[in-house]
């Protein structure tokens, strides 16, 4: 356990978080003359739920959590980038960022002028949890995990991110984008052991709704009700709230998904491991496979000229001739295994 507030940066600790019209009535009303919106009736004239609270209430159920536990985010990168906000001052405090991983954390840290730290992961892509913790100074504020990793795809050894979170006196913030594909249970489920650890998620991808950009962040009350404080007043819509809403009533429909995803996440595998240019497939528990290819630069432009598009990540650090492969639907993956099958 650490001293939450000793790491709340001054000035957001003595920050008068701005009040809404929705924040100071929050009963029933006929007539609502308080906010400057327009009168006329329709389907967006009024603000949304500052706090969504039908929307915390229903995720909060489904991740057996309390309401307090959960911010909702436009997108995790909103949580990110306020994470950041709240304990990290400005050209004084720093990060530590194990690559290769989701770009957002070192682009966020760099708007907010914060050192990064990195170091590369193990051959496995696991992460070296000592080499970590020998990297931490007292300016160290946050360590950016992501597990299931993106771009590589797997999962990070539980015992390594327990011996961070345990024998680091800061944040631990671990993103489970891709929990839903995972064999191994979320890392939400340890909040009450922890009261550094930060976890986020998000409705994007097992639930399919990456245009509302809903994410989520699962910590600490002390450290949700300071997200709440500094967030944009109105930062999830009410539209995207009331969809939301919808989607989490299909929990079937979104577990059928996963499946026939997973099979499909096999199927490619499968393929893959024997065509003559793969020289690798690595394991995944997320929607996307990590592939070492021979000159993939060659073969991701082949792909972009017959429709195809995955994602070229030979520029990241330990991954040379590597494309990450989302997991499409049966026709689209087997359209991408007939181009590849050409060369």
């Amino acid at each position: 356990m650490i001293d939450l507030p000793t790491f709340i940066r001054p000035n957001i600790k003595r920050l008068t978080a701005y009040s809404s019209a929705r924040d100071e009535f929050k009963g029933e009303a006929t007539i609502f003359l308080d906010a400057n919106e327009n009168p006329f009736p329709g389907i967006y004239n009024r603000y949304p739920d500052p706090h969504q609270k039908k929307l915390k209430n229903k995720i909060a159920s489904i991740k057996n959590i309390h309401p307090d536990q959960l911010f909702i985010g436009n997108g995790s990168d909103e949580a990110i980038d306020l994470l950041l906000r709240i304990f990290c001052i400005p050209s004084v405090d720093e990060v530590i960022i194990p690559q290769p991983t989701y770009g957002m954390y070192e682009v966020c840290a760099q708007i907010n002028d914060i050192k990064v730290k990195s170091v590369g992961l193990a051959s496995d892509f696991d992460i070296p949890a000592e080499e970590i913790l020998s990297l931490v100074s007292p300016a160290t504020k946050i360590i950016f995990l992501c597990s299931p990793n993106n771009p590589t795809g797997n999962t990070l050894g539980a015992d390594k991110v327990d011996m961070i979170l345990k024998n680091f006196n800061g944040l631990v913030v671990i993103d489970e984008a891709y929990i839903d594909f995972a064999s191994t249970p979320s890392w939400a489920n340890q909040l009450a052991g922890f009261n550094n650890l930060i976890v986020l998620q998000t409705l994007s991808k097992a639930w399919g709704l990456a245009s509302l950009r809903i994410g989520l962040c699962l910590a600490h009350p002390e450290i949700i009700s300071v997200l709440n404080k500094i967030k944009a007043p109105y930062n999830i819509s009410s539209v995207a709230q009331q969809l939301a809403l919808q989607a989490l009533d299909q929990t079937d429909r979104k577990e059928k998904q996963v499946q026939t995803i997973l099979a499909q996440r096999s199927y490619l595998t499968e393929e893959l491991v024997q065509l003559p240019l793969t020289l690798a497939v690595y394991p995944s528990e997320a929607n996307f496979l990590f592939v070492k290819m021979v000159h993939a630069k060659k073969v991701y432009q082949h792909l972009i000229s017959k429709g195809i598009i995955v994602r070229d990540r030979s520029h990241l650090i330990l991954s040379a001739d590597c494309l990450r492969i989302t997991v499409g639907t049966a026709e689209e993956n087997q359209r991408l295994i007939y181009e590849l099958k050409k060369l």
